[in-house]
């Protein structure tokens, strides 16, 4: 039961870009009770969160090749163990302005697009103003050489999209997709320098075998998940595997998975864990996780809201 609802979660989480997109598209006001999740900010949060991105686009101004991996919080999850929901690979233009590229579900046209994001879009885009996190992977930069050409490239970048999306998707099936997977097999196509095609999805998965992704079994501790898939929008489960239904282990793309297989490729990435509550942004390096509730430990850097 408890993974169900993280699952139905994690669904609004990975589309809580639905707003921006549909505004992006031209899109009308007819989206679903799950998509229709923007809220009004004070003033003093909006301040919050806009300091909270200048803290973001601070660190990325240090990557030298323009290109990281981030994640962020987006609904709170920690009830259920989940830090991250949402992951995206940040990118610098020529001109030195920073976007995050993501998938998005496009609510209004009930389909997944792919969808570049300001960083203080990114960072305002949680579910709870009073507490966010933010983590970015920094790539050595054989990493980013590999990278970069897929990501932009806009022909594989769309092959590599799904046209259904699934919140829950099976890590090694083309039938859905969700945000965090879109990521795993973009990684792919880059770093196995694969070349465009309608099989781009299909030989990139298969390069993640090859190369050992094992995503952590997700445990469901009640078949009630099964019967969640048929209620709950964008939530499937007919893309896994009998044997993996049966004894409830699923293997989903997570931003945890996400890095875990990018530091086990580059052991040289480098790791910054942001986060801020109503008083402090924390500012921890490293893979060890920051402190639950947002608190610094030895060695954090600590900047005042209350200045």
């Amino acid at each position: 039961m408890k993974l169900a609802r993280a699952l139905a979660l994690a669904t609004l989480a990975c589309a809580a870009l639905c707003t921006a997109g549909a505004a992006q598209a031209g899109g009308s006001s007819g989206a679903s009770r799950f998509c229709d999740r923007s809220q009004a900010l004070t003033a003093s949060e909006q301040d919050r969160l806009l300091r909270f991105a200048a803290v973001l686009r601070e660190e990325l101004a240090g990557v030298d090749d323009g290109l990281a991996l981030v994640s962020r919080s987006g609904l709170d999850l920690s009830r259920f163990g989940i830090r991250y929901s949402h992951a995206a690979l940040a990118w610098r233009s020529e001109a030195g302005a920073w976007s995050a590229r993501q998938l998005y579900y496009a609510c209004d046209e009930h389909r997944p697009r792919i969808f570049d994001q300001g960083l203080a879009g990114f960072a305002l885009g949680t579910d709870d103003p009073a507490l966010g996190y933010i983590s970015i992977v920094r790539l050595p930069p054989q990493a980013i050489a590999q990278l970069r050409p897929a990501l932009l490239d806009t022909p594989r970048v769309l092959h590599l999209l799904a046209a259904q999306y699934s919140a829950s998707a099976y890590a090694f099936s083309t039938r859905y997709q969700n945000c965090n997977q879109w990521v795993m097999e973009m990684l792919a196509a880059g770093w196995g320098d694969l070349a465009d095609g309608d099989d781009l999805r299909e030989r990139a998965q298969r390069w993640l075998r090859d190369e050992r992704y094992a995503p952590e079994p997700v445990d469901v501790d009640s078949r009630f998940l099964m019967l969640v898939s048929h209620f709950v929008p964008l939530l499937h489960l007919d893309d896994h595997p009998d044997d993996d239904r049966w004894a409830m282990k699923l293997k989903i793309s997570l931003p945890s998975t996400v890095e875990a297989f990018v530091h086990q490729r580059f052991p040289g990435s480098e790791r910054v864990e942001l986060c801020h509550d109503e008083r402090q942004i924390v500012i921890h390096r490293g893979w060890t996780p920051i402190a639950a509730g947002c608190k610094p430990g030895d060695g954090d850097r600590v900047i005042s809201l209350r200045d």
